[in-house]
């Protein structure tokens, strides 16, 4: 199984897609640190937010296999900017949470993660359970690809 980093803004649901991944029950809980969770690396969103502390997240993708840009389909705005993927590294895979709620708006979501030059984009919601499989046949099943 690839090894994954978690990046996104505060509340876009990192924390809660890793307790989904785990087949854990969904419970809420801020992320205050960099957290290793076996195969996922679940990071605050204040890592991405603040150009500052952003610089932790470049230190720890050398840790993932993958970098996983997750984006809300409940944001009004995307945090990361266009053609940031093919700057990094790692195989660079956009994932759109909260796809279950009623003011979610998936396709825009996706649209920015493409924009960031996301190839391979899923659609998953922890609540529901919608996608959580896909995203972990992906990570279990495909052989690790450098962009």
């Amino acid at each position: 199984m690839k090894r994954m980093l978690l990046v996104g803004r505060s509340e876009s649901g990192k924390t809660t897609l890793t307790q989904a991944l785990k087949g854990k029950k969904v419970t809420y809980h801020k992320t205050q640190y960099i957290n290793y969770h076996d195969v996922i690396i679940d990071t605050p969103g204040e890592y991405a937010e603040n150009k500052n502390l952003s610089q932790a997240l470049a230190l720890y993708s050398y840790e993932a296999d993958v970098i996983g840009l997750l984006i809300s389909a409940t944001e009004t705005y995307s945090l990361f900017p266009p053609n940031v993927a093919p700057c990094v590294n790692r195989e660079v895979i956009g994932i759109v949470t909260k796809i279950d709620l009623e003011d979610a708006d998936p396709d825009q979501a996706e649209k920015w993660l493409r924009l960031t030059g996301c190839h391979k984009v899923f659609h998953v919601s922890a609540a529901t359970g919608d996608g959580i499989s896909n995203l972990l046949t992906y990570l279990l099943e495909s052989p690790m690809v450098m962009p």
